[in-house]
């Protein structure tokens, strides 16, 4: 196996939730790739963010991710497109943490590089988190523009989608609690 597909499978582990898997793999490229740039510097603080995540310290997280402040806008080679992947963990980090805005600044690295990331999933995704950054900020009417500018970029998804219904609710209620 490849340093990148070792990569690959240590995000599909952290994401589905599986930290034993996540920890062995990035303690082996640890080991093997010690002066790896992108493994140093980008994958292992955006692998081991998202684990402090999944163990409920985004203030962890947050501390973990700053290796990768001076390479997150690069295209690693697990990757054809920059995926901006540790600005998007930090801003996860940031919501959870309660600091909607500093999340808002993170998810909109994403949005303001549409050159580097295109059509990424966390392209998308960061419209939605910058609406929940927005709306933990206090901000109504941002919010509710960021939630419109998600929706209608899946306009034409599959309704039943969890992430949509989800954005849609969160819209809704949203829309009922902002007075007229």
């Amino acid at each position: 196996d490849s340093k990148e597909v070792r990569t690959l499978d240590a995000l599909v582990a952290v994401e589905s939730g599986d930290p034993t898997k996540t920890l062995a793999i990035c303690e082996a490229l640890d080991k093997q790739s010690p002066s790896a740039t992108f493994i140093q510097k980008y994958w292992l603080p955006v692998l081991r963010a998202r684990l402090a995540m999944h163990q409920g310290d985004p203030g962890k997280a947050i501390q973990l991710l700053s290796p990768a402040l001076p390479t997150e806008t690069a295209i690693t080679d697990e990757f054809s497109v920059s995926s901006l992947y540790p600005a998007y963990v930090r801003g996860q980090a940031y919501l959870r943490s309660g600091d909607g805005k500093a999340a808002a600044e993170e998810f909109q690295k994403l949005i303001g590089h549409p050159g580097l990331v295109l059509n990424t999933p966390l392209a998308a995704l960061a419209r939605l988190q910058l609406a929940r950054a927005h709306a933990l900020s206090g901000e109504s009417s941002k919010a509710l523009v960021s939630y419109r500018d998600f929706l209608a970029l899946w306009k034409d998804a599959d309704r039943n989608t969890p992430v949509l219904v989800k954005a849609s609710a969160e819209l809704a209620q949203m829309q009922r609690t902002i007075p007229r």
